[in-house]
Formats: structure tokens, C-alpha cells, sequence
């Protein structure tokens, strides 16, 4: 019995694990299509069914491998959104893909002018998507653009949550109903305004007043004008939508980009999590706080775990490690960029120091564009280089040409002189052959007088004999000798 109860225990162990694994899934692809093709036939009745249309207005791929390919990734990631949102209950909300080359006439009625833009309509607005094309973002941002934009705050907890809220730009205000006691705050759907009533104190609101927000900014401005109209709101908002400091993330990485000063930002890689990242990002707070009032100046934050793949691109373009923190000055069309000198292992630049090298990049005394001008220096430099080794080349060619000539007469001056040479050689050795001649006639002559001597000596001795022994033959002996 005991060991039945320790079978289930662990039957029940592996259940809960199975459980809690399914519960931490992440959706896939079910392989149902949902995303809808509008066209000029079709797109009127589609986005009558939903009370949220998310559109994508797409460049054709063309017969590009590589854009059809990517077009795929893209339609996949739509296919997963409309799957994600078809379990939202509160709103129906569809998917739609419109092609840029072939419905141009949907797209003109709906008033899209951007490609490769996603479009969410609702009911009374149309807002675009400027973020990062991953299923996840842009579930998130739809799901901030269905929660209702007015909140009210009524106790100290509240008041502590909108106090932590950095990041986004916040409206504030305090107004008192005709009808009633309740407090109401009126402003536009897309930003995010609080309704106080007995904390109106804690953050020194005046009644019929509305705060202005920058992110990171730790006092509001209030807005003039009262009494306000929804228009007089949303004119203030636009007017002032370039935050001293503000931080690109995934939901607004491309309209943040978008919004350069004169064609460059000033950007600033710190990671939060990290403790010299956090330093450097209370520097830019206190930095920001000081030069609130600067329209010129907007620092761009990026905290680089919110972008895990773009690092080593970022690294390898900018030339820099985003292990440490970094604030440079980047062109927006180029990427060309110059970064303060921050090495690992000093200490970071006080709020002075950042303000100096700021004033510095936005006087253009630091210039991204400087490092072009060089490029075209070191390529003037390289010209006038190839013009003087042609030069050099030519005068080498002359001087070549000069000691070739030189070369051949002395050549011609040595072949005569070897000639002479050879000649008087030939001439002394013609004697000396003569010489030699001469001599060995001689020693012929004196060999052949020898040889004459002593065959006559020999011929004497033969006669002296002979006539010893015959006389009558001596005297033929003799003329034969004689003849001889």
C-alpha cells in the first residue's frame, strides 16, 4: 500500500510538470491561413467583420529569391499574430495584406503613402506601426492601442506606479465636473493621461491644469492655455514630441530614427542591468535635466539587451565594443559616426564632461561627416602620388633610355677595341706562327745537314772498307756517293 502511494505521488510530480510546460508554451503556427489578400473587390467587406483591422502594406517581392523569401518570414509572422489575437475576446481583430504594385487603388482609398508599413484601424483613427517586424511587438503594441488611455489614480500605490512610468511621455491633470464632484481629465486616446483626485497634491496640480511629462524628466511643464480643447492638447504633444532623452525600443525603433536633427543623432548604448550602464544612464538623466529647454539637443538610448541581434552589426558599423557604455554622434544616412573616447576600465564622464563633449557635437566642432572629408584628402593625396611615380617613371624611362645609348657606344667603342685587339693578336700571332716556322725549317735544315754528315760519315766508313776489300768496287761506290 505504501508503494502505491509513492507511484502516484510521482505519477502526480510528472503531471505537474507536463502542465506547467504547456502552460509556458509558446504558440506555433497551426497551419490555418487567416490572414486575408485585399484587394479593390474584396476589402470594403473584410474590414466590416472586424471591429480592428491590422494592415500590412507590402513592396511587391518581384521574382527576387531573396524578397520572396523574406516576404515569407513576414506573412508567417502575421499568420501567428492573427492566431494570437483570434483568443481576444474583448474586439475582433483581422490581418490584411495589401500589395503595393498591384492594389495601389485599395491602398489610395485607405490613404496608406508608406510601404512595408503596418496600419491598424480602428474606429475612429488610424495609427501607424513603426516598429520591429516580429509577431511578438506587434501584438504588444496593438494590445496598447485597444487598453483604455485614461487611468485614474486614487491612492498612494498608483501615484508610486505612474511615478515609475520613465520611458513614455506623460499627460497629468486635474478638473473638476460642472455635474458632479468627480474629477475628469479629458485628452487624446493615444497618450496615456491620469485622472487625480485626493493625490492631485502630491503632484502640485492646480485644478483645470494639465502636466506635461518629458521621459526621464522629473518636473512637468505645464501646458498653457486654459481652458483646453482635445486639439489644443494633441497641438502641445506634437509640438514638443522630441523628448530631451528618449529611448529606442522595439515598438519605435524606425520613427525614432526617422526623427533626426539635422540629419544626426546623438546616441547613447548603456545597459540598464549593468552597474556602469546604470551610472552612465543617471549622467544622461542629469544631463537631460539640465538642458531640458534645448531644442536642438535629443539623446537617443538604447540599451542593448532589448536588441540581441542587431549587436554585432552595431559593433562592426560603429566600430565599437557595446560591452561598456558608449555616446557618440551618428549620421542618419551613412552611419558614419564619432564616439566619445569612454575606454574600459576608466571612469565615466562626469555631468560637466558629457555636457562639454555635447556642446562640442552639436556646435559641429564633432563631425561624423569629417571622417569623409578625409577619405577625400587621403584620395587627392593618392592622385598626386600617381602623378608623381608617372612622372617619376618617366624621367626613370629617359635616364634608361640615356644609359642604354651610353651602354651601346661603349659597346660598339669595346667591340672596336676588341676588334683591334683581336687583329693585333691575330697579327702577333701570325709572327710568332712565321717565328715558329722559320725556326722549325731551320731545325729541319740542320737535321737534314746532320743526317747528311753522318750518312756521309757512315758512307766513308762503308768505303774504307769496301776498298779494303775490293778496290774495283770502290771506285763505283765513290760515284754513287758523289752522285748522291
Amino acid at each position: 500500500m505504501k508503494w502505491t502511494w509513492v507511484l502516484v505521488a510521482v505519477l502526480l510530480s510528472f503531471g505537474g510538470l507536463s502542465l506547467g510546460k504547456e502552460s509556458l508554451d509558446f504558440p506555433e503556427y497551426d497551419g490555418k491561413d487567416r490572414v486575408h489578400d485585399l484587394n479593390a473587390k474584396n476589402y470594403k467587406s473584410v474590414m466590416k467583420k472586424y471591429d480592428v483591422m491590422v494592415v500590412y502594406y507590402h513592396d511587391h517581392p518581384g521574382s527576387s529569391r531573396v524578397a520572396q523569401k523574406q516576404f515569407e518570414i513576414e506573412e508567417l509572422a502575421l499568420e501567428l499574430v492573427a492566431q494570437v489575437l483570434d483568443e481576444f475576446d474583448d474586439e475582433d481583430i483581422g490581418v490584411g495584406l495589401i500589395d503595393a504594385k498591384h492594389d495601389k487603388v485599395v491602398a489610395k482609398k485607405l490613404d496608406l503613402d508608406e510601404s512595408d508599413s503596418v496600419y491598424i484601424f480602428t474606429d475612429d483613427e488610424v495609427i501607424e506601426y513603426d516598429g520591429e517586424f516580429a509577431a511578438d511587438t506587434i501584438v504588444e503594441f496593438i494590445y496598447d492601442v485597444l487598453e483604455d488611455p485614461v487611468e485614474i489614480i486614487d491612492n498612494s500605490r498608483e501615484l508610486k506606479g505612474f511615478e515609475n512610468i520613465e520611458e513614455d511621455i506623460k499627460l497629468v491633470g486635474y478638473f473638476k465636473s460642472h455635474k458632479s464632484e468627480r474629477k475628469n481629465l479629458y485628452c487624446d486616446g493615444m497618450i496615456t493621461c491620469f485622472n487625480l483626485c485626493f493625490v492631485a497634491k502630491a503632484l502640485e496640480l492646480k485644478l483645470n491644469e494639465v502636466d506635461f511629462y518629458e521621459p526621464f524628466i522629473d518636473d512637468p511643464v505645464v501646458i498653457p492655455g486654459k481652458p483646453y480643447s482635445e486639439e489644443e492638447l494633441v497641438e502641445f504633444i506634437e509640438d514638443n514630441d522630441r523628448p530631451t532623452l528618449r529611448k529606442l525600443q522595439p515598438h519605435n525603433m524606425y520613427e525614432i530614427w526617422d526623427d533626426d536633427v539635422e540629419g544626426e543623432h546623438i546616441i547613447a548604448f548603456a545597459e540598464e542591468s549593468d552597474p556602469d550602464g546604470f551610472e552612465f544612464l543617471e549622467i544622461l538623466k542629469e544631463v537631460a535635466e539640465d538642458n531640458t529647454d534645448n531644442p536642438d539637443l535629443s539623446i537617443v538610448w538604447i540599451d542593448p539587451d532589448d536588441f540581441p541581434l542587431l549587436l554585432p552589426h552595431w559593433e562592426k558599423t560603429f566600430g565599437i565594443d557595446l560591452s561598456y557604455p558608449q555616446i557618440g554622434v551618428v549620421d542618419a544616412g551613412d552611419a558614419d559616426s564619432v564616439w566619445m573616447d569612454m575606454d574600459e576600465g576608466d571612469d565615466l564622464p562626469s555631468v560637466d564632461e558629457l555636457e562639454d563633449w555635447i556642446e562640442d557635437a552639436l556646435s559641429g566642432k564633432i563631425d561624423p561627416d569629417e571622417d569623409d572629408d578625409d577619405d577625400d584628402d587621403d584620395d587627392d593625396d593618392d592622385d598626386d602620388d600617381d602623378d608623381d611615380d608617372d612622372d617619376d617613371d618617366d624621367d626613370d624611362d629617359d635616364d634608361d633610355d640615356d644609359d642604354d645609348d651610353d651602354d651601346d657606344d661603349d659597346d660598339d667603342d669595346d667591340d672596336d677595341d676588341d676588334d683591334d685587339d683581336d687583329d693585333d693578336d691575330d697579327d702577333d700571332d701570325d709572327d710568332d706562327d712565321d717565328d715558329d716556322d722559320d725556326d722549325d725549317d731551320d731545325d729541319d735544315d740542320d737535321d737534314d745537314d746532320d743526317d747528311d754528315d753522318d750518312d756521309d760519315d757512315d758512307d766513308d766508313d762503308d768505303d774504307d772498307d769496301d776498298d779494303d776489300d775490293d778496290d774495283d768496287d770502290d771506285d763505283d761506290d765513290d760515284d754513287d756517293d758523289d752522285d748522291y
